[in-house]
């Protein structure tokens, strides 16, 4: 590292600890750190201003999350006519997280429904991550239920998970004891289905999906990754900055069914971490020796729609034919959820449709 560079970044670190955001973007990009995080742009379905592909201690490659238009994300046209949105708060040795709850009126009476846990990513919101992954209408189509746990902007600024610290990777400990937590607590006040409960997020909501599919194994049933990274990718700032654009050195990691997503033209966490995260669930699966080796995926091709955007489908096997991950490659894909609504920020509807495809991998792998 040259003595300008290094000078840099010890700046920006500086900047962060301080909460001056906005500066640490402003010296990163007038510096000559700004090689190492290339600035990204919204997919072309959605015209808005430059996403920057860099963190801090307080995001995750993402900027400001609001649509062009001005749409609020609690405006009530992106809740479910029929399904109800609760406003509810956890409260615990670290702190205070608020999360809202969809029930949907077509859970079925005195029978436990699947629970969807839905983690958005940097600079979003509860409502707003709803509108723009469209999981309310899924969980009304197919009667489960959806918690949205919101990043308190006391834990971090900027609205992100905290993926990358040591202290909020660990079970029973941080960020993942706070989101366990709110997990158990919805499974324990609505009569949740303890055999079928997800989760799923995006950015760094994704890389922290990974963690709680590794941390807690026996809470969750299938985790789904869209344009994250791999449990323990980094072990702080520093190597976080290095994990989104080389995927970092994971653990294998992970005894849950998994399905990705990642485009293959993301400018903010580099495709090569979607990959990353596969090879790490089938290093475990085959450490685990519950099925043998894994067998060479299934991939096939395929256009979404005629307007959609081409993707590739690799599905891995157990020896015993067990489904492993599943990983989907979008072609031409940027940093935005993939099949998601204007109403929402970072979203691609161009297609496929990550969150039905997700729905339909999570109500298939129930735990045994």
């Amino acid at each position: 590292m040259t003595e300008n560079r290094q000078a840099t970044m010890v700046e920006a670190l500086r900047l962060t600890r301080e909460g001056q955001l906005a500066e640490v973007t402003a010296l990163l990009r007038g510096g000559r750190g700004l090689s190492l995080f290339p600035t990204a742009k919204r997919s072309s379905s959605r015209p808005r201003e430059a996403l920057l592909g860099k963190l801090t201690t307080a995001r995750l490659g993402m900027g400001n999350p609001r649509a062009t238009s001005g749409t609020s994300s609690r405006e009530p046209s992106v809740y479910v006519a029929g399904g109800e949105t609760r406003r509810l708060v956890h409260t615990g040795a670290a702190g205070t997280w608020a999360y809202d709850v969809f029930v949907p009126s077509t859970r079925r009476v005195g029978t436990a429904a699947p629970l969807v846990v839905m983690l958005h990513g940097g600079s979003q919101d509860a409502g707003d991550f709803a509108a723009g992954t469209r999981m309310n209408e899924l969980a009304e189509e197919h009667g489960f239920l959806v918690v949205y746990p919101e990043q308190s902007r006391t834990a971090n600024h900027g609205g992100y998970w905290n993926w990358f610290r040591p202290q909020d990777q660990r079970r029973g400990s941080g960020e993942a004891a706070v989101l366990a937590a709110i997990t158990r607590s919805v499974l324990s006040e609505e009569g949740a289905d303890p055999a079928r409960v997800y989760v799923a997020g995006l950015s760094a909501g994704g890389a922290m999906a990974a963690v709680m599919a590794s941390a807690y194994p026996d809470l969750y049933a299938a985790v789904g990754v869209h344009s994250g990274l791999a449990a323990g990718a980094a072990r702080g700032v520093v190597s976080a900055f290095g994990a989104m654009r080389t995927g970092g050195s994971p653990r294998p990691a992970g005894e849950l069914p998994l399905i990705v997503f990642h485009g293959d033209r993301d400018p903010t966490v580099a495709p090569v971490n979607a990959d990353k995260i596969i090879a790490c669930r089938i290093a475990a699966e085959e450490a685990s020796g519950r099925s043998g080796r894994v067998l060479a995926p299934v991939t096939t091709t395929h256009q979404a729609g005629t307007a959609g955007h081409g993707y590739t489908r690799s599905v891995h096997h157990g020896g015993d034919d067990r489904v492993v991950a599943e990983q989907w490659t979008v072609h031409g894909g940027r940093h935005a959820w993939f099949g998601g609504s204007p109403h929402g920020s970072y979203t691609d509807g161009q297609g496929p449709d990550a969150s039905a495809e997700m729905v339909r991998f999570f109500l298939a792998h129930p735990r045994a």
